[in-house]
């Protein structure tokens, strides 16, 4: 009967955690392989429990992503049932125990190269990113986003680089799939230019139109990526007073808020989906800070009363006429806090700005609002408006990018013309951003 074991992932940005196990364990040794141990009884509660013992970081500040479907392997170690698991860390900072020899945070796909234990990448693959996840993700923010659909392009062409992908024979076709599975992750979330800005700048910078060159572009564009964002961060920070309001969760807005060092924080509930409780609890866990937490309906009236010289949100999008789409109940806070002299940044890359003008407010399901419990006769018909964004005016907002305020008409023409591989659209602007 097969062994059942854990094998856990941690993600710092777009690294994983790897261990080179000791010559001192009873299997694998001289190996690399992630956290992993024996998993008697509940899966999960394991996989907790080999984090603290082999990493020294506390599970409970690590964030969930996601586990894989569990499968059997067969090895002259044994026979196992290894249940993968993927975990967000906001640390680098391990305590490795006797079982480690060393350890690197490294791209997952180091693990393609490198003297593992069995099927490791068989783990990773079950819970890596998928064009999938990146569409159906309604947690994350924009940025997260459009980190992750890199990781998908960069695990992708790697598996073509190591001969590990049916269509890698030199015919062409790796190339071909490839860039069809670019033209998928450009358009997986339309509200969201920053997922196909990027994904359109990797491509753009793949000259030699091989799955190595994208390989490498994919890489540097998270890099390019986590570098932007945390420069646009930095820019809003300094913008930032003593007394901030938000909404909605966006990773751009928690480093700004981790710099600016606010001595008190107002964040609103962030319906549809509520993600504003989680950011509000993380923040209290986090910055030496007096949080609140209130209802959407009346957090414009709230930023005024409680005292907020700043409202900061972030950007699913950057209109070139300067208007921005984020999450709804933007619009009402920020007219509200702008009409009564509060300062409302906007964080973000420049790579949210739209090539186009195109709104798309992402509806949800409208039983959220109305019809899933209320049903049989005499229930009336009603036309459910559910959107997950609003449109702000420009007029309203300061957006801040890695270099500061900037042109969105001249960073639209970029992206124009970095599009041009799929759109034939060349643009008509120079190289800006």
């Amino acid at each position: 009967m097969a062994t059942a074991v854990v094998t856990c992932f941690l993600r710092n940005d777009a690294e994983v955690l790897l261990f080179r196990r000791s010559e001192t364990v009873g299997s694998y040794q001289g190996l690399w392989g992630g956290v992993a141990g024996h998993a008697e009884g509940d899966p999960d509660v394991a996989a907790r429990r080999e984090v603290r013992e082999e990493t020294g970081i506390d599970p409970e500040t690590l964030a969930f992503v996601r586990a894989g479907d569990p499968f059997e392997v067969r090895d002259d170690e044994g026979e196992w049932l290894v249940h993968p698991y993927l975990f967000d860390c906001p640390t680098r900072a391990v305590e490795p125990n006797w079982e480690t020899e060393t350890h690197e945070w490294v791209p997952p796909t180091a693990i393609l190269r490198r003297e593992t234990v069995t099927d490791l990448w068989e783990s990773y693959d079950r819970i890596r990113p998928r064009v999938e996840t990146v569409a159906g993700d309604t947690e994350h923010g924009a940025a997260y986003l459009s980190v992750r659909a890199l990781e998908v392009l960069r695990d992708e062409a790697a598996l073509r680089v190591e001969g590990a992908a049916d269509d890698s024979d030199g015919s062409g076709a790796g190339w071909q799939r490839l860039g069809a599975l670019a033209r998928e992750l450009a358009t997986a979330r339309p509200a969201m230019p920053v997922v196909a800005n990027r994904v359109d700048r990797a491509v753009h910078a793949a000259d030699e139109r091989t799955a190595a060159a994208l390989e490498a572009a994919a890489e540097a564009g998270i890099e390019r990526a986590l570098r932007a964002d945390g420069r646009a961060a930095a820019s809003a920070a300094e913008r930032a007073g003593g007394r901030v309001a938000t909404l909605s969760r966006s990773g751009t807005v928690r480093e700004t808020l981790a710099r600016a060092e606010p001595d008190a924080v107002l964040v609103a509930e962030s319906r549809p989906g509520r993600e504003g409780v989680g950011v509000a609890e993380a923040t209290a866990d986090s910055l030496d800070a007096a949080v609140a937490l209130t209802t959407d309906a009346a957090f414009p009236h709230q930023l005024v009363e409680w005292g907020a010289d700043t409202l900061l949100v972030g950007a699913d999008a950057v209109l070139p006429d300067g208007r921005v789409v984020n999450k709804a109940g933007t619009r009402g806070a920020a007219l509200s806090a702008a009409r009564e002299g509060v300062d409302v940044v906007v964080a973000g890359s420049v790579d949210k700005v739209r090539r186009d003008g195109v709104v798309d407010l992402e509806p949800r399901d409208p039983g959220e609002v109305y019809g899933n419990s209320e049903s049989g006769d005499g229930v009336p018909d009603l036309d459910v408006l559910n959107p997950t964004f609003d449109v702000t005016p420009a007029d309203a907002v300061t957006v801040v990018g890695e270099g500061g305020e900037f042109d969105p008409v001249e960073v639209a023409a970029a992206h124009r013309r970095r599009a041009a591989w799929r759109t034939g659209d060349a643009g008509d602007g120079t190289d800006t951003g």
